[in-house]
């Protein structure tokens, strides 16, 4: 255990901070009030858009910024956008041509919008409850700019995981290439990566990184483990994410955020 006191918590969201439901849980939400009633800040970073983080910052009582499109977009709890990292035009079109070939469903995010072809998909009920909008459906995405996100999505996840190596390979620096789900392959400005992303969050709360704590279960939540001070995975992460973080927790069925706040940052005994 670091003895270095923490002095903010930063909590992906998808698979991490809320159930699979997309709902908070109660001990969460009591935990988060233990935070601060400490002394120690509390946020969030997701690949989520700002519109699907503000309703949580709301119910978690936070006030400081907020990470979205994994940690691209800066933005404060009342929605100002504090900074926006967004794709080259260039790198937009590579991405698209390829996801095309591969024959996968794209959403495009921009301009605040979810852009997609279909609103029937499997993944839009949640995607619906994860980004609280709408999808506004387009035939295609040429003429779109300022991108903030692509998303291809396939329920092949071995066939994605081989996408996601093409499409890096393909751009290369141009872009962040990384799965936010073993369904999603997120594609976002090299910037907007969870390392940056909590990098940045931590400079404008005014506390250095070896006294934040970070949380999260998939393979984009690396980064930031990389960059934090203390690092916690989910139980039900992917065994390389488990392997990279200092210390792992129960699943997000099992209130494992409450339970990491608990012993890892506040480090209260718990019973066995």
């Amino acid at each position: 255990m670091t003895g270095t006191p923490i002095k903010l918590f930063v909590s992906d969201v998808d698979g991490t901070l809320v159930r699979h439901d997309k709902t908070l849980a109660p001990a969460t939400v009591d935990a988060f009030a233990r935070l601060r009633a400490t002394g120690v800040q509390a946020t969030l970073i997701s690949a989520r858009p700002p519109s699907g983080m503000l309703a949580l910052a709301r119910a978690l009582d936070i006030q400081g910024p907020l990470g979205a499109f994994n940690g691209g977009t800066i933005l404060r709890a009342d929605g100002t956008i504090e900074s926006a990292q967004r794709l080259d035009p260039v790198a937009v079109r590579t991405a698209l041509a390829l996801l095309e070939q591969a024959g996968v469903e794209i959403w495009l995010f921009a301009h605040g919008l979810w852009y997609a072809r279909s609103a029937e998909g499997i993944r839009v009920p949640h995607e619906r409850l994860a980004a609280n909008v709408e999808p506004t459906l387009v035939s295609g995405f040429d003429g779109l700019d300022q991108v903030d996100k692509i998303v291809g999505l396939s329920e092949d996840f071995a066939a994605l995981e081989r996408l996601e190596a093409v499409v890096s390979q393909a751009i290369g620096p141009a872009a962040t290439i990384a799965r936010s789900q073993p369904y999603f392959l997120d594609i976002t400005a090299p910037a907007a990566n969870k390392g940056d992303g909590v990098a940045a969050i931590a400079r404008a709360a005014g506390i250095p990184l070896p006294q934040v704590a970070v949380i999260g279960d998939m393979p984009n939540d690396l980064p930031m483990f990389a960059r934090a001070g203390l690092s916690i995975a989910m139980g039900q992460a992917p065994e390389a994410v488990r392997a990279a973080a200092g210390f792992v927790t129960a699943s997000n069925e099992e209130d494992g955020v409450a339970a990491a706040i608990d012993r890892f940052v506040l480090r209260v005994e718990l019973p066995v």
